[in-house]
């Protein structure tokens, strides 16, 4: 074989494969809106069942769910023969893969599923199949042709399965409103997850949160500054943030060789210091530090009241850099 044959090979795969997608989508039918509805009435969990190759299918349909808001996990067809069944309850749905829909392990489940009251759902390549008949919903795979050319690894429909369950999938996140932010809370590890980060997740808030009065002193306020170490100190009147006093004020304060501990805060505060919104997200706030050439920003709610302080050490911290 030459490399100009194993690309004309390789075409050929990658065109009956394309061909097995085109037939799943020709074949979606009222089936699929029932497998919908069937997992958005589930009380408990997605349990994702399979054996060999569609067993792995499975474990990557169960992830899918799982990180898109479906609580839902992969059990092994054989395992659960030995007390893995123990993890399905009455108030689970089980999608069950087989493209035979014959496989020992996955129908040998099927009493036990039934008799506990769980939804099945199949996915199977035929649908006069045992697991066809003694499921709840059948969706079907209408693949005929493997890419393989002894016609028996499975290729195109384990293509097609696993194309069929991310439709499943991105059809219950759209119905449920999933959003990025929702996304991020399942992936907090992931490089999502840390650019989806809000300021509100980062920022210091309460005892944490460097406040005085505007009627405190100089002397109060370094005070204040040295308890928090975040180089800076709200200054606030009745409650509403109305200044802010820095390291760089201070230094200022003492190159100017006029400095009262004593003097009231306020006659040296910055008024209006910068902010950004508590629902504004953490990359943003790090964007308007590097643009101003500052290292904190207070946040506000929409009402204008002060919720917290970010530093740009919290927001680098969380992976953002």
């Amino acid at each position: 074989m030459n490399r100009k044959a194993w690309l004309e090979k390789a075409g050929e795969v990658l065109d009956i494969e394309i061909d097995a997608l085109k037939a799943q989508r020709d074949a979606l039918s009222e089936d699929f809106a029932d497998a919908v509805e069937t997992i958005l009435a589930v009380n408990g969990r997605l349990v994702v069942v399979g054996m060999g190759k569609s067993g792995i299918i499975a474990k990557k349909i169960a992830a899918t769910f799982a990180s898109t808001g479906t609580p839902a996990f992969f059990v092994h067809a054989a395992e659960a023969q030995h007390g893995d069944l123990g993890m399905i309850t009455g108030a689970d749905a089980v999608l069950a893969l087989s493209h035979s829909g014959e496989t020992a392990e996955v129908c040998g489940l099927l009493p036990e599923i039934k008799r506990r009251g769980a939804k099945v759902i199949a996915i199977t390549g035929n649908k006069a199949s045992t697991l066809a008949r003694h499921a709840d919903v059948v969706l079907h795979i209408p693949v005929t042709k493997e890419a393989c050319p002894l016609n028996l690894a499975p290729t195109a429909s384990t293509t097609a399965t696993l194309a069929l369950g991310d439709a499943l999938a991105v059809v219950i996140l759209n119905h449920r409103g999933f959003k990025e932010e929702d996304f991020a809370r399942v992936h907090p590890a992931g490089s999502l997850g840390r650019k989806l980060l809000r300021v509100t997740d980062v920022m210091h808030q309460g005892k944490d949160l460097p406040l005085v009065d505007h009627l405190a002193s100089l002397r109060d306020a370094i005070m204040e500054m040295s308890s928090h170490r975040l180089g800076i100190t709200g200054v606030t009147e009745h409650g509403n943030l109305v200044g802010c006093l820095s390291d760089g004020d201070l230094r200022r304060i003492l190159q100017s060789g006029h400095m009262d501990l004593d003097a009231p805060v306020q006659t040296l505060m910055h008024s209006n210091p910068m902010h950004i919104s508590a629902g504004k997200l953490a990359s943003e706030a790090l964007l308007i530090m590097e643009e101003r050439k500052i290292m904190v920003l207070f946040v506000l709610d929409e009402q204008q009241q002060l919720r917290g302080v970010v530093h740009m050490h919290d927001i680098l911290q969380g992976g953002l850099a």
